[in-house]
C-alpha cells in the first residue's frame, strides 16, 4: 500500500517530467519556427546554439561539418573550454567519436562504462578527461553533413540516453535548415558566379559599381575601373579548342585574383574580357595595380597541367571616378576606349581614360 509521502513524490516526479516534456515541445516548436524562416546559414548556426544549451546543458560542445573536398570535418562552432584549441583541430573521418559518428551515420552516447574498443574507437585524452559525451550525426537524405557533440552536463550527472534522443532530434532539425541555406548560398553565388572562371560576372560587377558610386559620393572618395582583355586569345580557342579556352580563362582568373586586394572585386564581362572594380583607390594606385597584373600574366605559363606551355599577354585600360566619368556606364565606356587604343597599337600595356 502507498504512503501518503509515496504518493507525493510520484506527483512531483510526474509534474517534474511533464514540465521537462512541456519544454522540450515549446523549443522544437520554437526551433522550426525560426529554421525555416531564414535561409542564413549564419543565422541557422546561431539558433542551433542557443538551443543545443537549452536542451542539454552541457558543460561545452561543438558542430562539426564535412569537407567533401578535404574527406574530414573542421568545427564550425566551439563552445565552452578550451574553444579556441578545438576549433583549430580538424578530424578525419573514421577518428575519434566524431569521425566514428560521421562515418558510420549512428549517433553514440560514452559514459563511463562505454567500450569504445569493441566499436573501434581509439580512447584519447579527451575522452578519458570527461565525465559524459553524446555525439550524433547530421543527415540528411541519407549523406552525412556533419555532427552535433555535447561534452558534459553543467550539473555534473551522466547524459541519458533521453538526452541521445533529444540531440538527434535538435540534428535532425539543424540538417535539413544547413541544407536549406547551402542550397539558397549555392543559387545565390550562381547568379552572381562566371561559371567558367569562378569570378564575379558582369550582373554582379554593375550591381557593386552603383554601390561604389553612392559610398564615394557620400564620403568624397575616389575608386578605378581596369578593363583587360587578352591578346590573341582567339589563336589558343582555334589551335587547342575551346575546353581548353576556358581552361585557360580560369587560371588567368586566378592569376588575377591573386594579385588584388580581398575587398577588390574581379569579374569576367564577357568573352575574354576581365574587369576589375578598385574601391577607394585613385588614378595612380590603379595604374601600379594593372602594372603589377599585366607583369604577371606576361610572366606566367599557363596550362602546364594540361601539358602544355602557354604565355599570354592582356591590354589593360584604367578609368577613374570621379576625375574620368560620375556614372558607371561612362566609366566601362571610357575604360574600354583605353584598353582599346593599346589593343590597336601595342597591345600588353596600360592605357588611361
Amino acid at each position: 500500500m502507498k504512503t501518503a509521502t509515496h504518493s507525493v513524490m510520484e506527483h512531483r516526479e510526474h509534474s517534474s517530467r511533464s514540465r521537462r516534456a512541456e519544454q522540450e515541445l515549446t523549443v522544437f516548436i520554437e526551433l522550426g519556427k525560426t529554421l525555416t524562416s531564414t535561409l542564413d546559414i549564419n543565422e541557422v548556426l546561431k539558433v542551433v546554439m542557443s538551443k543545443v544549451s537549452e536542451l542539454v546543458a552541457p558543460r561545452s560542445w561543438s558542430l562539426l561539418l564535412v569537407d567533401e573536398s578535404r574527406g574530414d570535418l573542421f568545427h564550425e562552432i566551439a563552445v565552452g573550454r578550451p574553444a579556441v584549441a578545438v576549433k583549430r583541430r580538424r578530424v578525419r573521418l573514421g577518428e575519434g567519436i566524431e569521425g566514428w559518428v560521421a562515418r558510420e551515420g549512428r549517433p553514440l552516447l560514452v559514459n563511463g562504462r562505454t567500450d569504445l574498443a569493441k566499436l573501434g574507437i581509439r580512447e584519447t585524452g579527451r575522452v578519458r578527461d570527461s565525465h559524459s559525451i553524446l555525439c550524433v550525426p547530421l543527415r540528411i537524405k541519407g549523406r552525412t553533413l556533419g555532427v552535433l557533440e555535447a561534452t558534459d552536463r553543467t550539473d555534473r550527472r551522466m547524459f541519458r540516453p533521453e538526452d541521445l534522443t533529444l540531440l538527434g532530434t535538435l540534428a535532425d532539425y539543424a540538417a535539413i535548415a544547413i541544407e536549406n541555406a547551402k542550397n539558397f548560398q549555392r543559387v545565390e553565388e550562381l547568379t552572381i558566379t562566371d561559371e567558367v572562371t569562378g569570378l564575379y560576372n558582369a550582373r554582379h560587377l554593375h550591381h557593386m559599381l552603383d554601390f561604389e558610386i553612392v559610398r564615394s559620393a557620400r564620403h568624397r572618395l575616389e575608386f578605378s575601373v581596369i578593363f583587360l582583355d587578352l591578346d590573341h586569345f582567339k589563336a589558343v580557342n582555334d589551335q587547342y579548342g575551346h575546353l581548353v579556352g576556358s581552361r585557360l580563362l580560369h587560371e588567368i582568373g586566378d592569376v588575377i585574383t591573386a594579385r588584388l586586394r580581398k575587398l577588390d572585386v574581379a569579374t569576367r564581362y564577357g568573352g575574354d574580357e576581365f574587369v576589375i572594380l578598385l574601391p577607394q583607390t585613385p588614378r595612380k594606385q590603379a595604374a601600379r595595380v594593372a602594372q603589377r597584373v599585366r607583369d604577371t600574366l606576361a610572366k606566367t605559363w599557363f596550362l602546364q597541367s594540361e601539358g602544355l606551355h602557354v604565355k599570354v599577354t592582356a591590354s589593360f585600360g584604367v578609368a577613374t571616378y570621379p576625375a574620368a566619368a560620375a556614372t558607371k556606364n561612362d566609366l566601362l565606356r571610357l575604360a574600354d576606349q583605353a584598353m582599346y587604343r593599346v589593343k590597336n597599337s601595342t597591345r600588353n600595356g596600360v592605357a588611361f581614360a
